[in-house]
């Protein structure tokens, strides 16, 4: 073993100023920025997809249940939370919790502006939890069983678009089925933001007694329920085992079917990170193994002089293998440096930013799974391993007689 450390030393020392030595260096930067690389695509990438599902289940809930129909518009019709969903809602595993909501389409009107909304109602047991982490500016109504409110929760865009701020009062116009305007009026109890266009440029929350009574519903009817689960992860399965427990009129829908174009986007960043990571992968062990051939290449004299001292091919193999894992190892270990320190910078401080209005997010998201990072190394090196032994199969062709002389 020491015979092959001292050889492999001499043959690749870093220090020549010959061709070997510098497409060794160039082989170390390449596995190291292609490895880097690696890591902060799949940090960015599993930070972005779970950051932007959080956002959407958030608001939509991860599961929510309606009356089974065509309608399109954004008012639902009405049922009730019978026995038997009461029960297919506690007795289904992975449900945490469930609430009642119903929205209605209306029109926000100031003196000087005028805004499409839907009105979103909610009951005193609402989870407000993800709405109060997007605050921007005064709380969340705190709404009481029996007593009709009038505060609500409105979106910045819209806040913004018609001047308002906390404590302001807005009336908001409704449209009956007889083609009749109504107006109510409401306080500003406070602002939200959560980053998704869709959802900020449209809703407000109030008291969902405000809904029924504009729509002359029933206390005890409801226009959705919104199912909260234990894991957001097991929504299809949960879903599937709720959607034939509760009664045929209804029907139960995930966050993802409710909002395909959003979640289609997301699934498209798998694909893309394949392509990166296969791509990396290829380029890093291409060169990799490129180091070696020119190595042989130009050892090949010394390589037919050590099988004339007696050296088999086993031993010459592992001369060269000795020393390109130790070129391989010393870029993955400045690969890791790099990526894991740049993900983490970013992950604590947001050094990058984004502009919310495209990518839902204000600054580049990291998700850093260290499992995963083990994954990925080992999973890289054992690759590019196999590739080194491709180019020292040349090594058993070389005949001493004509070798030596090879210039």
């Amino acid at each position: 073993m020491s015979g092959i450390k001292i050889i492999s030393d001499r043959l690749f020392s870093l220090a020549k100023g010959n061709l070997s030595s510098t497409v060794m260096r160039l082989a170390v930067v390449s596995v190291a920025l292609a490895l880097t690389v690696m890591i902060v695509s799949l940090a960015v990438v599993v930070g972005f997809k779970n950051q932007i599902r959080d956002k959407v289940v958030g608001f939509v809930a991860p599961i929510h249940i309606q009356t089974l129909d065509l309608n399109e518009s954004f008012e639902e019709q009405p049922f009730v939370v019978d026995e038997r969903l009461q029960k297919a809602l506690t007795t289904t595993p992975g449900i945490r919790h469930y609430q009642m909501v119903a929205n209605k389409a209306g029109m926000v009107k100031t003196d000087d502006e005028i805004q499409g909304v839907v009105m979103k109602g909610v009951e005193a047991d609402y989870d407000w939890s993800y709405f109060e982490a997007c605050l921007k500016d005064g709380e969340v109504p705190k709404y009481v069983d029996g007593e009709r409110s009038t505060e609500v929760l409105v979106s910045k865009n819209i806040a913004d678009k018609m001047l308002l701020q906390v404590g302001d009062d807005v009336r908001v116009w409704f449209i009956d089925e007889d083609m009749q305007a109504r107006g109510r009026k409401f306080n500003v109890k406070g602002i939200f933001e959560t980053g998704l266009s869709e959802f900020d440029e449209r809703y407000l929350f109030c008291d969902l007694d405000q809904i029924r009574r504009l729509n002359r519903w029933a206390d005890d009817e409801t226009g959705v329920v919104e199912v909260w689960l234990n894991e957001v992860e097991d929504m299809d399965k949960v879903n599937e085992q709720l959607y034939f427990n509760i009664p045929g009129t209804l029907a139960s829908y995930t966050a993802r079917e409710s909002n395909p174009q959003i979640f289609d986007w997301l699934a498209l960043l798998d694909t893309n990170v394949w392509l990166i990571l296969v791509l990396m992968f290829l380029v890093a062990g291409i060169t990799v193994v490129s180091m070696l051939l020119i190595i042989i290449i130009e050892k090949t004299s010394t390589i037919g002089l050590l099988k004339a001292m007696g050296a088999d091919n086993g031993f010459v193999r592992s001369v060269f293998m000795r020393r390109s894992l130790r070129i391989l190892l010393l870029g993955m270990l400045i690969g890791n440096i790099i990526g894991v320190g740049f993900c983490l910078i970013q992950q604590y401080t947001g050094l990058i930013h984004l502009n919310p209005e495209t990518y839902y997010l204000s600054a580049v998201p990291i998700e850093l799974h260290w499992g995963t990072v083990v994954m990925l190394n080992l999973a890289v090196f054992v690759l590019w391993m196999l590739m080194l032994l491709i180019p020292t199969a040349i090594i058993n062709r070389i005949r001493p007689s004509r070798s030596i002389r090879f210039e």
